[in-house]
């Protein structure tokens, strides 16, 4: 199988990637897309995922790349999976209580877990279930980071509904193990496919689809012919996005966090300093070692860019702590500390915590919402498709920028 550093932690190659992906992100893409071939082998799509989690490209440039080769209708496919992304963000910031729900549900059942659903979880994530397909996807998983978008379907389907193991443990093993992990693009997935996202609706994985997008490469038995949506308490109607107020600003130290590492693509200011965090202020995330390998390098090239970018002095720290960052705007001679916005998540939690450390020690943290976040984030109030209605004018007009 594919090592997890298939996958170089740099912007470079990041845009390298979409260059060579752009020709193909209209028909072969769309005809192409839904196919598994398996590890090492996954050319049908872009896998761009890394580098758009970790914002080494931003999504307003893989979707100006792509339309300035391709007609909206022919890479219609292509940049509305860019704009699911966004849209679980959006959807997830505007009901933060979906994030908490699962963290707290997750831990609840990691500490409940007894001998039965210990050696169930086991024979899951060890790929040694004897179902076909789901312990390849398993492996594979585990010694790459990286699985298909479908076959993510389909292992979180047979998960559920197949082996009956708690949705929560499932989206902890992909966070755990993906180097794309994603807060709200994991959860609110599992979510959908648990029938809690879109109340009802659940996705049944089946031996016949499985067997036509992997080329024949899997025909699992025993699994499960229906797909009876979980319930739960309701979360209540979604909040508006919080205004952030844009102070001025002066010189500032520009801290940037794994949620968004291209800051050259920022609108110019002057920072003072660099710093760029790993990882958030309590040790427990990155929560896999594949994502942390690669957010480690990322992090030194993101330092590296931005150093260049601003001509400043660009340093690393290990965690979001605020007596480094406090002692880094002491060296800089500032006292305003600036970070593009963190989506819901361990980083604005941990952003959030260094804010009132940060204030003690005289240094206010100032927030930026990217332009795409702002248009975009506001929009997902409804499900998908509604939110899918609003964007092509947008686009039209070049609204989505970085």
């Amino acid at each position: 199988m594919t090592a997890p550093d298939s996958f170089p932690p740099t912007r470079a190659e990041g845009l390298r990637r979409l260059t060579a992906f752009v020709p193909h992100a209209g028909r072969a893409y769309a005809e192409g897309r839904n196919a598994d071939h398996g590890a090492g082998n996954h050319a049908a799509v872009s896998q761009l995922s890394p580098y758009l989690r970790y914002r080494l490209i931003t999504e307003a440039e893989v979707v100006a790349a792509v339309l300035a080769v391709h007609k909206p209708a022919a890479a219609e496919k292509y940049v509305q999976e860019v704009l699911w992304r966004t849209y679980w963000k959006g959807w997830l910031e505007l009901r933060p209580a979906a994030w908490t729900r699962f963290v707290t549900e997750r831990d609840a059942a990691r500490d409940g877990a007894g001998g039965g659903l210990l050696k169930a979880l086991g024979a899951a994530e060890g790929g040694t279930t004897g179902i076909d397909g789901f312990d390849d996807w398993a492996r594979e998983l585990v010694a790459t980071g990286y699985l298909h978008n479908h076959a993510r379907m389909w292992f979180a389907s047979i998960w559920i509904f197949t082996l009956r193991l708690p949705w929560t443990l499932g989206a902890d093993f992909f966070l755990r193990h993906l180097i794309d992990a994603d807060p709200a693009s994991n959860t609110l997935s599992w979510r959908w496919v648990a029938g809690l996202q879109t109340v009802g609706k659940t996705y049944l994985a089946t031996a016949d689809n499985i067997a036509r997008y992997t080329g024949g490469r899997f025909a699992p038995t025993g699994l499960a012919t229906r797909a009876e949506a979980l319930t739960e308490p309701p979360l209540g109607k979604a909040a508006a996005l919080a205004d952030l107020p844009v102070p001025a600003l002066g010189r500032a130290l520009l801290l940037i966090t794994p949620d968004d590492m291209s800051a050259e693509t920022l609108s110019s200011s002057e920072f003072a300093a660099v710093v760029v965090a790993r990882g958030d202020d309590r040790g427990d995330w990155p929560w896999g070692d594949a994502a942390r390998k690669f957010i480690t390098a990322a992090a030194d090239d993101a330092a590296r860019r931005a150093g260049a970018a601003f001509g400043v002095a660009a340093t690393t720290i290990d965690t979001l702590d605020a007596a480094a960052i406090a002692a880094a705007a002491r060296a800089a001679s500032v006292t305003t500390v600036v970070a593009v916005e963190a989506p819901i998540g361990p980083v604005a939690d941990a952003l959030a915590r260094c804010d009132a450390a940060l204030a003690a020690d005289g240094i206010r943290l100032v927030r930026r919402r990217r332009e795409w976040d702002a248009t975009l984030w506001p929009l997902a109030t409804k499900g998908y498709f509604a939110f899918r209605e609003r964007t092509p004018e947008l686009l039209a007009r070049g609204l989505l920028t970085a």
